[in-house]
């Protein structure tokens, strides 16, 4: 073979090749172990809260991390399943639960539409027409993959979802082809059950993103990815945090700003409270019913995350310089706040997928044109990047860390990899996690406001962040 011609899917499968190691002085190591293609940065040492310093150049070219830090691609499109079926194309949304023998679980969705070469080929498909749907991979402490397989299929476009605090994973169908655009709920331990073809119809007919779910609640949160979004919220009938009881229906909701809409500006009064409320929608069109009902008309609705009593959502193309901005809702206090927008004084674009880490930052997987990294934002106010994706300007998907909070696992879209991460990660720190969800944003992060929105939020008694995201969503500062 011409290695000159040789692509790096050539390259992982170079025959006879099991071990190799390749010397880079002080930056670290490169080896193929068992045809998996892994890096290894050299170990030094790392700030912990705060960043892990400068990334070290990939001599592959694949993914750049801090010193410390290793990968191993787990699995790529186009290989094999544990039964010889393909592996699926275009990763994208995944969480991670607790298997056997300390094992982490992977469920992963593909964003497949159409025809393609890597369908989700299915045994028992929602709809045998259609070629996407989610696949899982059983993870070994020392990061060995040994089974990979279909878990649903027969589903349109799965482009993120949400775990469930019960060990499921709520797959979202981003797609509003007729007798789709679903949430379906999908159980890795029992793949393709009847579970996994049966659409939770009360979560609404509309192009889904993402999905968090306040553990003490059980009330599930929504994201919508349309060119308008609204911000939704089900309220389950059944209440007992188990497979199958979403399925039992439930009240819709989208999120409005109080008494705005149809009240004039001229009757808000000194002094006046405002705060979120949640309207009722119909399931079957909920998207018209929001703007009917005046609900909050965002730009394009991502990712979500819920931790420390917060939930996280973003708009990634919202915001004066069209970057991006993420939110933050508190439930206790009934609380929207904008966190941080994207704007020529800083270089984060287009947040997509988020998570909170087990020590407490924000992690924010850009999609950006020329940007395709994992960006960390602390409690403190500093901002680091963690990872940056080389392939093909590809973006970064699905960031989901291992039970034990060692592993960092996350997708690149196409091509389709998963990668393993370890490497000296800051400790799990629940206090540093409801830190991060009060937290002010970073400097150059935060969003600019005016001499006038500040005195607003003194008189109406609320933090600045509060106003910014009302005012930007529609409230009348007078």
């Amino acid at each position: 073979m011409n290695s000159k011609n040789m692509n790096r899917r050539d390259f992982l499968r170079v025959g006879g090749m099991s071990t190799v190691a390749l010397s880079l002085g002080a930056t670290g190591v490169f080896s193929l172990v068992g045809n998996k293609k892994s890096f290894a940065s050299s170990n030094a040492t790392t700030r912990g809260f705060g960043g892990y310093g400068p990334l070290v150049k990939d001599p592959n070219g694949i993914l750049d991390l801090p010193q410390g830090f290793q990968y191993r691609i787990l699995s790529e499109e186009g290989g094999k399943l544990s039964d010889g079926r393909p592996i699926p194309a275009m990763f994208d949304g995944m969480a991670a639960f607790a298997g056997p023998h300390n094992s982490t679980i992977l469920v992963r969705n593909h964003e497949l539409s159409g025809n393609t070469k890597y369908p989700v080929e299915g045994k028992n498909p929602y709809d045998k027409t259609k070629t996407g749907g989610t696949t899982a991979l059983v993870v070994t402490p020392d990061h060995n993959v040994v089974e990979e397989y279909v878990t649903s299929a027969g589903t349109i476009r799965n482009c993120a979802g949400g775990a469930t605090p019960w060990g499921t994973w709520l797959t979202c169908e981003e797609t509003m082809n007729e007798g789709h655009g679903y949430v379906f709920e999908v159980d890795p331990n029992d793949p393709e059950n009847k579970l996994s073809k049966t659409p939770i119809r009360d979560m609404g007919a509309f192009s889904h993103e993402a999905t968090a779910i306040d553990p003490v609640t059980g009330y599930v949160y929504l994201t919508e990815d349309a060119s308008k979004s609204f911000l939704y919220r089900f309220i389950p009938n059944d209440t007992s945090k188990k497979p199958g009881a979403l399925q039992k229906g439930g009240k819709l909701q989208a999120a409005a700003i109080e008494e705005v809409g149809n009240t004039n500006a001229s009757s808000f009064n000194q002094g006046q409270k405002f705060g979120i409320v949640w309207k009722d929608v119909d399931p079957e069109k909920p998207t018209l019913e929001a703007e009917q009902k005046g609900c909050i008309i965002f730009s394009r609705l991502e990712g979500a995350y819920f931790a420390g009593g917060v939930f996280w959502f973003d708009d990634t193309s919202a915001g004066d310089a069209r970057k991006g901005r993420v939110y933050r809702y508190i439930p206790a206090t009934n609380t929207l706040e904008l966190f941080y927008e994207s704007s020529d004084a800083n270089d984060l674009e287009s947040p997509d997928n988020i998570c909170i880490t087990p020590w407490g930052d924000l992690w924010i997987a850009e999609d950006g044109a020329d940007s395709d990294r994992m960006i960390g934002l602390t409690p403190e106010g500093e901002v680091y990047v963690f990872a940056e994706n080389k392939l093909n300007n590809s973006e970064l998907a699905g960031p989901a860390f291992s039970p034990d909070g060692k592993t960092f696992f996350v997708n690149c879209q196409s091509p389709g990899i998963t990668f393993a991460i370890w490497g000296p990660f800051a400790r799990r720190n629940s206090a540093r996690q409801r830190q991060m969800g009060h937290a002010a944003p970073p400097g150059n992060y935060a969003p600019i406001v005016s001499d006038k929105l500040i005195q607003f939020a003194e008189n109406q008694g609320m933090s600045i962040l509060e106003a910014a995201a009302l005012q930007r969503n529609g409230m009348p500062i007078t």
